[in-house]
C-alpha cells in the first residue's frame, strides 16, 4: 500500500511537470505568432510563457520548476533546430527568471488572492519587473556572445526581451489566478453587465487600436469599469483583450502605429500595455482591499451590536443560561 501511494505521488509529479511543459510551449507559440526583429534578435512584445511560469510556481510550489525548464527547452530547440551550450544557457535564464520572481513574493508575503494593494504592487515591481531581469539580461548576454547582436544592440534588444517577458507575468499571471478561483455568479444583473462589458470592450478597443485618430485613450474607461465592477475577474480579462488586439494593430502597422519604425512600435506598445496591465491589476486590488475592509467593520458591527444586545437591561438572566445560580450568586 505505502508503495503503491508513493507511485502515486511520483506519477502526479510527472504528470504537472509534464502540464506545466506543454502549456509554457502552447503558449510560446501563441506568442511567436507575432514576433518581431530588434537588432537581428527575435523577440515578442508580450510573451506568455513567463506568465505561464510564474502561475504554475504559484500554484504548485517550486517543484514543478523542471517543467518550466522542459518547456523552454523545446521552445528554443523548435527555434533553433539544435541544442548547444548556448541553448542551454538561455533555457537556464527562462527557468530562473520565474522561479527568482516567486522566491522574491514568497519572501514579502504575497498573496495569490490579490486582494490587498501590496500583492498587486509587489507582483509588479519583484514578480514582473525585478524576476525577468534574469532572463533578458542571460538571453541578450548570449546573442551577444555569440555574434547574433552587435555591441550597440545590447540594450535595446535587452529591453524589448525584458519588455515581453514583464508582460507576460503581468497580463497572463493574474488571469491565471483569477480562475483559479473563478465561480460563476448567480445574480441574474452580474450576468448582464457581464453581457454588456464584453460588447463594449470588444469593438471599443478594436476602435481604439485600429482607428488613425489616436484613440488609445478608450481602453481606460472600459478597463476601469472592469475593475470597479468585477475586480480581478473583469479586469484580467479586459487587459489581455487590450494588450492583444494593441499587439496585433501595431504589428499590423495600422491605427495610430502607421508610419513608424519597429523599435518605435515596441516602445508604444510597452507602454500601453504596461499602464493597461497596472492599472488593471493595482485598481482590482484595491477594490478588492476596500471591500475587505468593508466587509470587516459590518461584521464587527454586527458582533458588536450583538454584544450590547447581550448586555441590555432584563437579558442577563439569559445572556448566561448554563451558569448555576450558585456561581450567580458567588460572583
Amino acid at each position: 500500500m505505502i508503495h503503491s501511494e508513493k507511485n502515486r505521488q511520483r506519477a502526479m509529479a510527472l504528470l504537472r511537470v509534464l502540464a506545466v511543459a506543454g502549456a509554457y510551449y502552447a503558449a510560446a507559440d501563441l506568442g511567436l505568432l507575432r514576433q518581431v526583429t530588434v537588432n537581428g534578435a527575435v523577440v515578442t512584445p508580450l510573451w506568455p510563457p513567463t506568465g505561464i511560469a510564474l502561475g504554475a510556481l504559484l500554484y504548485m510550489g517550486l517543484r514543478v520548476w523542471p517543467g518550466i525548464a522542459l518547456g523552454s527547452l523545446l521552445v528554443i530547440a523548435t527555434l533553433s533546430g539544435s541544442v548547444t551550450a548556448s541553448t542551454t544557457l538561455v533555457v537556464a535564464g527562462n527557468t530562473l527568471a520565474p522561479v527568482c520572481a516567486f522566491l522574491l513574493l514568497r519572501g514579502v508575503g504575497f498573496r495569490p488572492e490579490l486582494d490587498r494593494l501590496r500583492d498587486g504592487v509587489v507582483l509588479v515591481f519583484l514578480g514582473a519587473m525585478a524576476g525577468m531581469a534574469v532572463s533578458a539580461t542571460t538571453g541578450t548576454a548570449v546573442l551577444l556572445a555569440d555574434g547574433k547582436v552587435p555591441a550597440s544592440g545590447f540594450w535595446p534588444v535587452w529591453a524589448a526581451w525584458w519588455a515581453g517577458d514583464v508582460m507576460g507575468v503581468l497580463v497572463v499571471t493574474p488571469l491565471l489566478l483569477v480562475l483559479r478561483r473563478l465561480r460563476m455568479p448567480r445574480s441574474t444583473d452580474r450576468w448582464v453587465e457581464g453581457g454588456a462589458l464584453l460588447v463594449v470592450a470588444v469593438p471599443g478597443t478594436l476602435l481604439a487600436t485600429r482607428s488613425s485618430l489616436s484613440m488609445l485613450y478608450l481602453v481606460f474607461p472600459i478597463l476601469i469599469w472592469a475593475a470597479l465592477r468585477f475586480q480581478l475577474a473583469g479586469s484580467a480579462p479586459c487587459a489581455l483583450l487590450i494588450s492583444v488586439l494593441a499587439i496585433v494593430a501595431g504589428t499590423d502597422r495600422v491605427g495610430p502605429f502607421v508610419d513608424h519604425t519597429m523599435l518605435e512600435i515596441m516602445v508604444n506598445l510597452t507602454v500601453l500595455n504596461g499602464a493597461v496591465a497596472l492599472t488593471a491589476l493595482l485598481l482590482a486590488a484595491l477594490v478588492a482591499e476596500q471591500q475587505s475592509v468593508r466587509h470587516r467593520i459590518e461584521h464587527a458591527c454586527e458582533e458588536l451590536a450583538a454584544l450590547v444586545d447581550q448586555l441590555a437591561p432584563g437579558k442577563s438572566a439569559t445572556a448566561w443560561p448554563s451558569r448555576s445560580r450558585d456561581e450567580r450568586e458567588s460572583r
